[in-house]
């Protein structure tokens, strides 16, 4: 029979959950990171890059990769787990610089045909920057570990960091 847990334990167990954290965090730093690429690059201030898809560095790979290394260094690189993580890993980021990329380049390729082709118009451009270049599926996929592995050690879960928080002030 399968145990029920109480809403308050399933939120401790995330807190706790220092893979997941640090994988997150991984995501939202190269996330970021692309708000001050566009910046210093660019030339120009445009926070939406903060919610688009595509651009350097890919988040989806700091995101699976952080995600993976945290799990191979707390349960081991031999456990079935990390063997998983790895696996789902590899798949998103051949996804990013495989057919994600191929699919805006079609939609690039659709927008520039005359309109006059269509039955119906098209509300609006189809979404173009959906992949990633495989310089950057590398960048997000160093990134990760990068950002994870040092947050792990050093850091901890979130529940540790908010009990060593508290603890501090009293």
């Amino acid at each position: 029979m399968m145990e029920i847990h109480h809403s308050h334990a399933v939120l401790h167990e995330l807190l706790d959950n220092a893979s997941l954290a640090w994988g997150l965090i991984a995501c939202g730093t190269a996330q970021l990171s692309k708000l001050f690429i566009e910046l210093v690059v660019h030339q120009r201030w445009r926070p939406k890059v903060l919610i688009e898809t595509g651009g350097m560095p890919s988040s989806h790979s700091a995101l699976v990769t952080g995600t993976a290394a945290c799990l191979g260094w707390t349960m081991g690189f031999d456990h079935p787990i990390f063997a998983l993580s790895a696996t789902i890993a590899f798949v998103v980021m051949y996804d990013a610089s495989g057919i994600r990329r191929s699919a805006g380049k079609i939609a690039e390729r659709i927008n520039q045909l005359p309109i006059e082709l269509w039955n119906e118009a098209l509300e609006s451009p189809l979404k173009e920057s959906l992949g990633h270049t495989r310089l950057e599926v590398l960048a997000g996929s160093v990134m990760g570990p990068l950002i994870a592995l040092p947050g792990l050690n050093f850091l901890g879960s979130p529940i540790h960091l908010i009990d060593e928080f508290f603890r501090a002030l009293s």
